[in-house]
């Protein structure tokens, strides 16, 4: 293999070993034998259909444009994936600064194994900021992913709403709670391995955002923990994947729990996730609502900048599978 590649893509393709760059400790390794892949362990599924209430034809309706798109998404992830290498590079960087950029691995700089993985990430909140350094090949990439972002976030305003409502908050304290809003994406393309019990797609870590809008293919890889064990997440056809993150826990002040998970490789497939992040603002102050502090339930976080949080979790990288500790209250 040509060690001058900077995408794991075009190293992959002729691999007959995983190169030692990529090869775990063994007692860090998936150990594929614990994981519970059975449907009984299977995580909850939820029909949104069934939402009753006063929005009940809103959320229908955005539902319904989330998931028009799907197959364009994953058609298009593909497809870019499948362009010349010199084609993919005029959009690569290892500046994780830059808000549209494909790289590989999680953080090239800092990481000591890397993961088996290549990925596209674009910022796409403001859209109109953003879209225009988006790839412009395949030609409807920004059209399609445009439309799917939009959707998308429609999708995720009116979760929030609703798991406001179920912490017994005003419908609107999440969204105000985190300022101006920020979205990102990532489009990650897991190459086949030829020794997938050797490394990790990502290893175990929870989301730093908010809340996570998960679509992927139909290749099993991802892995959620639930009561120490890991249970394997098998595709449903139309359906997404949503993920608490971090910043929720602060909010809920430990109420609700952001999800550790991971994603596996496998010999014979690639494997598609394109994960939505949506996070609060830079400059946005998250705390625990102030409406679930009493004298029995002290504030388990202080407050801080989701800048300061996220420049924390970006040194640290995967190494640590959650930095929420750092920002417990004293």
């Amino acid at each position: 293999m040509a060690a001058t590649k900077l995408l794991l893509a075009d190293l992959a393709s002729n691999a007959k070993y995983v190169p030692s760059k990529y090869i775990w400790p063994v007692s860090d390794r998936p150990n594929l034998t614990e994981v519970n892949t059975s449907s009984d362990a299977s995580i909850p599924l939820i029909d949104l259909h069934d939402l009753d209430g006063p929005n009940h034809d809103e959320i229908i309706k955005q539902i319904g444009q989330a998931c028009q798109n799907v197959n364009d998404m994953l058609m298009i992830t593909r497809d870019f994936f499948r362009l010349p290498e010199s084609e993919r590079l005029k959009s690569y960087s290892d500046d994780p600064t830059k808000t549209t950029r494909l790289s590989t691995s999680f953080n090239l700089k800092t990481e000591k194994v890397s993961n088996w993985r290549d990925f596209l990430r674009l910022h796409c909140y403001p859209l109109e900021e953003y879209v225009n350094e988006w790839p412009t090949n395949p030609p409807s990439f920004r059209e399609d992913v445009a439309k799917y972002c939009t959707n998308v976030r429609g999708l995720v305003l009116q979760l929030l709403e609703a798991i406001s409502e179920s912490l017994g908050l005003e419908a609107n304290h999440i969204n105000k709670a985190i300022g101006k809003h920020g979205q990102h994406m990532a489009m990650n393309y897991y190459p086949p391995c030829p020794q997938p019990e050797l490394t990790y797609g990502l290893p175990g870590h929870t989301d730093p955002n908010l809340i996570t809008i998960l679509l992927q293919d139909e290749v099993p890889g991802l892995q959620v923990l639930r009561n120490g064990k890991w249970i394997g997440v098998n595709p449903i056809p139309n359906t997404f994947i949503v993920n608490i993150g971090d910043q929720m826990q602060v909010i809920s002040n430990d109420k609700y729990k952001s999800v550790l998970h991971r994603a596996l490789v496998n010999s014979e497939k690639e494997r598609i996730s394109i994960p939505t992040f949506y996070c609060p603002s830079p400059e946005a102050v998250i705390e625990p609502a102030k409406g679930l502090i009493d004298e029995d339930h002290p504030a388990v976080y202080r407050s801080f900048t989701y800048a300061e949080f996220y420049e924390k979790f970006w040194d640290t990288g995967l190494a640590t599978e959650c930095c929420l500790d750092m920002f417990k209250a004293a």
